[in-house]
């Protein structure tokens, strides 16, 4: 007889992952908006002195890493949730909040594991589609919050549009939910926005208890490989139920010591987004030699919609696209797995590797 799975099985969607971690080493790998930037001297030293303690099981509390990241943004260590990546905290966040009959709004396009929330909790999720800028329509997603509601996700910049809002109208927004209703805001590429500082929305947590904002070492600090993200929240009852629900141990000991020291160096964070914003001008300006307008971008990443022939189906010129770039060295992500047919959500990479996707792309088109 064949194993019986849970009907939650059936719901919760496969993670679009790329398909790109057997490829060779001569490949643009431009699909995972991961930072080109290998992790600093410094941090890689921190990992090594580790691996002689690894007959040890890191320190569950996470407590060193909670206290460099409170003196980093003066929010207190008791209301700093650890993760095993930004999604760790994220699916922890559906699981202690989220159940048959509560309701879940978020954007859409957006994050592609906001739909696994829904599937597994049996809540039910309202998607609001983003206006023509490709960015949150937050007026529309207010208009969904009601008694049912328990969470409301905004990511900000948006993935994978790369669009963001300004500080103030993420402020209103969050003003205008009710208290009963989390707010997530997910803000994994915050550091490259140029709307507003980065960190000025830390100051919304003195005036909502019900507000966490979701950040990564995944992005800027160049820690993919290690998984390691965080929560800043409102109030202590929410890492404290995130961590109720996880397996003890969810942050490993590279990945804390790693994190700890790339915080120490944010000159060099400063560096990144510097070196991020030029590839960001000439990609785009790449993209308008060809016809073609991406939607504003705020992050490590661009998005944009394929030119289309009368009659040409968006799907079929995704698919032939994609896999004359990949023919040709060069991977990127497909909108259609993103929620948008006939998309691509481009990273930025080494200069050349943007002038090899430019390229490669000039020649497909």
């Amino acid at each position: 007889m064949a194993l019986e799975f849970s009907e939650r099985i059936r719901r919760i969607p496969t993670y679009p992952a790329a398909a790109a971690y057997a490829l060779p080493e001569d490949v643009a790998h431009m699909a995972s908006n991961e930072t080109p930037d290998p992790p600093l001297p410094a941090v890689q030293e921190a990992i090594a002195r580790t691996l002689g303690r690894l007959n040890r099981y890191p320190d569950p509390t996470n407590a060193a890493l909670r206290r460099a990241l409170s003196d980093r943004y003066g929010v207190p260590a008791s209301r700093i949730a650890i993760g095993n990546g930004s999604c760790d905290v994220l699916l922890a966040a559906g699981e202690v909040l989220l159940e048959p009959g509560a309701e879940l709004v978020h954007a859409w396009p957006s994050f592609s594991v906001y739909p696994h929330l829904e599937a597994a909790s049996g809540a039910r999720a309202i998607r609001v589609p983003l206006d023509d800028r490709e960015e949150h329509d937050l007026d529309a997603m207010l208009r969904e919050v009601t008694v049912a509601t328990r969470l409301v996700i905004v990511c900000n910049p948006n993935n994978p549009t790369s669009t963001a809002l300004p500080l103030d109208q993420i402020a209103d927004f969050v003003a205008a939910v009710p208290r009963h209703v989390c707010v997530l805001l997910d803000e994994a590429y915050c550091e490259f926005t140029m709307l507003d500082d980065p960190d000025a929305s830390i100051d919304l947590l003195a005036r909502h208890r019900n507000l966490v904002l979701l950040r990564t070492f995944s992005k800027v600090y160049g820690l993919c490989g290690l998984r390691v993200g965080f929560a800043l929240c409102g109030e202590e009852r929410f890492v404290q139920a995130v961590d109720q629900v996880r397996q003890p141990f969810f942050c490993n000991a590279a990945a804390q010591a790693a994190a700890i020291e790339a915080l120490r160096h944010q000159d060099e964070v400063s560096a990144r987004v510097e070196r991020a914003i030029v590839a960001r001008v000439d990609v785009e300006s790449g993209l308008e030699e060809l016809g073609i307008a991406p939607a504003e971008s705020q992050a490590n990443f661009c998005w944009f919609d394929l030119p289309l022939r009368d009659g040409e189906d968006p799907a079929d010129k995704e698919a032939a696209v994609v896999g004359g770039l990949a023919e040709r060295g060069v991977l990127v992500r497909a909108g259609s797995a993103l929620g948008k047919a006939g998309a691509l959500r481009v990273t930025y990479g080494t200069p050349r590797e943007n002038d090899r996707f430019l390229e490669a792309l000039r020649e497909v088109l």
